[in-house]
Order: C-alpha cells, then structure tokens, then sequence
C-alpha cells in the first residue's frame, strides 16, 4: 500500500501550494464555479500522473536500487525548489473561456509540476506505477477540488506563503535524509 499512500500523501502536498491550485481557484472564481471546470482539472491530473507514473516504470529497470533511491531524493528537492520559486501575483486573464483551452494549460503544468516528478520517483522506486498513478491523481485532485470549491477564498483562507515555505523546507530536508540514506551515510 506504500506505492498508492505515498504518492497521494506526496502529491496533495507538492500541490497544495502551487502555481495549479491558486489557477484552478481564480478559474473557478472567473466561472462560477463550474462543474466542467472540476471535470478538467481531473481529468488533467489523471493523465498527467498516469503518465509520469508509467515513464517512472520504464526508467526503473535501467536504475540499481541506489540510483532510485536519489532519483527520489531528487525528486524531493526539485519540489522543495518549485515551492520556494516566486509566483506572479497577478491572475490570469482567461478570455475564450475555453475549456480546452484550460485543459492544455493545466495540463502543460501538471506535467512538469513537483507533485508529478514526486510521482515518477515514486513510480522509479515501487514497483507498481499503477498504485502510484492512482494515488498521485487522487491527490492532486483532492487538492484541486477544494481550490475549485473556496475560489477568491483561497488566498484569503489559506495562508499561501506560509505552507510554501514549511512544505520547501520538508521537502528538502527529506530530500537530504533520503541520499544519505541512499549513500550509506545514516541508516
């Protein structure tokens, strides 16, 4: 249960603070609220996360156990970084209000987002991307879902800046625990 609780775990929050869920709340403010729009943003995190997840598989058998293990640490500094990484402050002006055309968007950044490259690693070290595909897109979604539900309230609620800076300073302290682990170093 490890590759389905670890990706969930990881990715709801590498995505908590991201540049996707404030997107996803201002599009839901924009809108109304629709259900569509809900609709995509599951959409988008399933086949983004099936697909890191299932490129994760395909790497494994080329890495020794070493190398998967600091592709995971890896993989937790580059989230570490993206959340410490300023986002603009102004929203996005949307104004074909095309869900395809959000669609893309959300999906071009879920694919190279630090909850997706956690779910490839994760995908690298167990041995069942499905699980971690799963857990990964239920995950994000959950995250997404609740973004898509406060809307303006958000940033209001939540205090954005704050979780960004616990969960950069979490991930890259595990990302140090995890290759000294994998150098032998400690454990």
């Amino acid at each position: 249960m490890p590759s389905l609780f670890l990706p969930l775990i990881a990715s709801a929050l590498a995505i908590l603070g991201t540049r996707q869920a404030r997107l996803v709340a201002q599009l839901s403010a924009r809108l109304g609220g629709n259900a569509a729009l809900l609709a995509v943003c599951w959409l988008t995190a399933a086949f983004a996360t099936t697909a890191v997840a299932w490129g994760g598989a395909a790497l494994a058998p080329l890495m020794p156990p070493e190398g998967k293990t600091m592709f995971v640490a890896a993989a937790l500094a580059a989230a570490g970084l993206e959340l410490v990484w300023p986002m603009r402050k102004a929203a996005p002006r949307e104004p074909t209000r095309s869900l395809g055309a959000i669609a893309l968007v959300l999906l071009a950044g879920q694919v190279t987002d630090a909850a997706r490259f956690l779910v490839l690693a994760l995908g690298v070290a167990t041995a069942h991307w499905q699980l971690a595909a799963a857990g990964g897109t239920l995950g994000s979604g959950a995250v997404l879902t609740v973004a898509w539900s406060l809307g303006h309230q958000w940033e209001e609620r939540l205090p954005l800046r704050a979780i960004r800076t616990a969960l950069a300073a979490t991930f890259v302290i595990a990302a140090v625990v995890v290759a000294m682990t994998a150098r032998g170093i400690i454990g």
